[in-house]
């Protein structure tokens, strides 16, 4: 006998809304069972998702879905919304290579409207669908679901201060999961959101303003109260209020009864409308409710022990960052380290702990992260900002004018660079080096291993000017990093192997691949370390003593390091023949790191058929190959 028997009839929004109320409790008791045993099978995102069971049921119970537009953000807490929207067998292959995407995409199902891996653009594209709607005289809904630590990124008060002056009809529902702006809800609130978000109540507010018009002054004072009362009784509701929302909440986000009344009476609402859900993270299972953090992204794991301390293996780069953060603080009174929402993952945990004055989490702020990094650069202190390679995309503007252009000493700390694995296109950093390198004043860097990595942090510290240093996910080559700190010679590159014909320039991750080819066809290889500048009078002599350059990057080819070799051969008129290998010009999908390396064919086995299709199409190599 199945132990789903009411999931097992749901595949589709409209079977969900044959269901009873009174069943939908069960229905999300096996949903949550279905998504734990589920994710603890293929890994992904479990505490969001746990919390956000309730949210996606009434949403598609209530909301006539896919005409009925559901934008999420974050997209990681969409799981239950795939399920309940004909992807439930697909889930057994959730981030894998051909499977279901992590995040919300449009190409995988009309009910995905809007991708939103990225935090804070659910309420700028939700409005936008809602203005169309309004234009066309559509009665469609748009409705953007924001979590909390969303809301704490700029672009999303953008839009709700843009909202008063559509009239458009959006509802807004913010997943406040983290209780970090409301009081504990109960049966009060909840009563009260039902009575707020009712016909009675919004006829009888819109009828005392046409009756109060006529006096202009008795009006204002009517609101004022209003506004008094509601800020006494809820403070946030005065706030987005004055954005021209009207405030409900906060509610039960578990209580099916009052979630789908209060969506019933919403849905009949001219104007915008703000929502206010309360939530638990990792609800249901034990747990993930005492660790939300532990249990956000996660491994395959056994759900009757739940996750378990793995052995001591090999560091990531994340813990050399974050050792050499602690080491460098306290060497040095001026550093202060700031992320955008990142601690854990960007190795910042000891260093919050053991600096927490000199420690700043701004929330999902990656513009402000920046800009107060420049601000503190500017009074004489040195600003470490950690920031992953595609999160660094959102400040470029502030990267280029607050820092860059006023050459002010901001070390970027840039992870997850290249590709990332199951998080897919998103969150891949796959752009980092073109577009940073493209920058006045910058000097970039990219380690090779470890040890390499921690040099290069130290290194980035001592410069008068802007610097990034950026690294991989995960672990490297293994190399142990030693604990004095050298700073390396700015813009010189290292020859790690001496051979003939055909010189390999690897930059970063893929020095190991490089070697081993080189190994194999007696090649040159060059540890480039510096995209920025380049080692330019070594690349001239390996152009004028090998017959081929081979540039190898895990960066996007256009426009990255490999250009800038490009470049210098162009200025000194050298016609030595260059082949570019990196990412390809598309965006790469989730999947094995490994495997997608190989697809794109740096890995070792891909980095010596490019180089040897290049010999056979060059007859000067074929003779040169022969006698290496």
């Amino acid at each position: 006998m199945s132990s789903t028997p009411l999931l097992d009839q749901i595949q589709w929004p409209h079977q969900l809304r044959t269901l009873e109320r009174r069943e939908l409790g069960q229905l999300a008791d096996e949903l949550r069972q279905f998504i734990i045993s589920s994710v603890a099978r293929t890994g992904g995102h479990l505490s969001s998702n746990l919390g956000t069971v309730e949210l996606a049921i009434a949403l598609h119970y209530t909301f006539n879905t896919p005409d009925d537009r559901l934008v999420w953000d974050v997209g990681h807490q969409t799981y239950a919304h795939k399920i309940l929207t004909g992807r439930r067998a697909g889930m057994s292959h959730l981030r894998m290579k051909g499977g279901l995407s992590g995040f919300p995409r449009r190409s995988e199902s009309l009910y995905d409207t809007f991708g939103t891996a990225h935090s804070s653009t659910s309420i700028s594209a939700a409005l936008g669908m809602a203005t169309a709607f309004k234009r066309t005289d559509s009665d469609h809904r748009a409705i953007a679901v924001i979590g909390d630590g969303a809301l704490t990124g700029g672009m999303a008060f953008e839009a709700m201060n843009n909202a008063r002056n559509t009239g458009a009809n959006l509802v807004v529902i913010l997943n406040d999961n983290e209780m970090s702006i409301s009081h504990p809800v109960g049966a009060l609130s909840n009563h009260l959101a039902r009575i707020m978000s009712g016909r009675l109540y919004n006829s009888v507010r819109k009828g005392g303003e046409k009756v109060l018009g006529v006096a202009p002054p008795i009006l204002q004072f009517a609101k004022r109260w209003e506004e008094h009362m509601k800020g006494m009784v809820n403070p946030p509701a005065t706030l987005f209020e004055e954005f021209g929302f009207n405030y409900i909440g906060p509610i039960d986000g578990h209580d099916l009864d009052t979630l789908i009344s209060t969506f019933h009476n919403v849905r009949r609402l001219d104007g915008p409308q703000f929502l206010h859900v309360v939530t638990r993270k990792g609800k249901g299972y034990a747990p993930a409710e005492a660790d939300p953090i532990l249990y956000h992204g996660v491994t395959p794991f056994d759900t009757a022990i739940g996750i378990q301390p793995k052995p001591g293996g090999k560091l990531t780069y994340a813990q050399v960052f974050g050792d050499w953060l602690c080491d460098m603080a306290a060497a040095d009174a001026r550093l202060f380290a700031i992320t955008p929402a990142m601690c854990e993952g960007s190795g910042l945990v000891r260093f919050s702990k053991s600096y927490p004055d000199r420690y700043f989490d701004v929330g999902i702020a990656e513009q402000h992260a920046l800009t107060f990094a420049a601000g503190l650069a500017c009074e004489g202190l040195k600003p470490v900002v950690a920031i992953y390679s595609t999160f660094l995309q959102r400040a470029y503007d502030q990267l280029i004018h607050d820092i860059a252009l006023q050459n002010l000493p901001v070390v970027l700390a840039i992870d997850r660079a290249g590709l990332v694995g199951a998080d897919g296109a998103t969150h891949a950093g796959s752009f980092d080096l073109t577009y940073l390198r493209c920058v006045p004043n910058m000097t970039v860097m990219a380690p090779a291993d470890e040890n390499e990595c921690r040099q290069m942090l130290y290194t980035a510290f001592q410069l008068e000017g802007p610097s990034a240093v950026r690294y991989p996910r995960g672990g490297g080559s293994g190399a142990v990093p030693v604990g004095k700190m050298t700073a390396l010679p700015v813009g010189q590159a290292e020859l790690k192997r001496q051979g003939r014909t055909v010189a390999l320039l690897a930059f970063g991750s893929l020095l190991q691949p490089a070697l081993a080819v080189g190994e194999q066809l007696n090649a040159t290889v060059v540890n480039m370390r510096f995209v920025k500048p380049l080692d330019e009078a070594l690349i001239i002599k390996m152009a004028l003593s090998h017959e081929l350059l081979v540039t190898l990057e895990e960066n996007t080819i256009s426009g990255g390091a490999g250009a800038g070799v490009g470049e210098v051969l162009a200025r000194e008129n050298l016609a030595t023949p260059l082949l570019h290998l990196g990412l390809p010009d598309h965006f790469i999908d989730q999947g094995d790191p490994a495997a997608l390396l190989a697809d794109c064919g740096l890995d070792a086995a891909g980095i010596r058929a490019s180089v040897e299709t290049r010999q056979r199409e060059m007859p000067s190599l074929r003779s040169g190959a022969a006698g290496a």
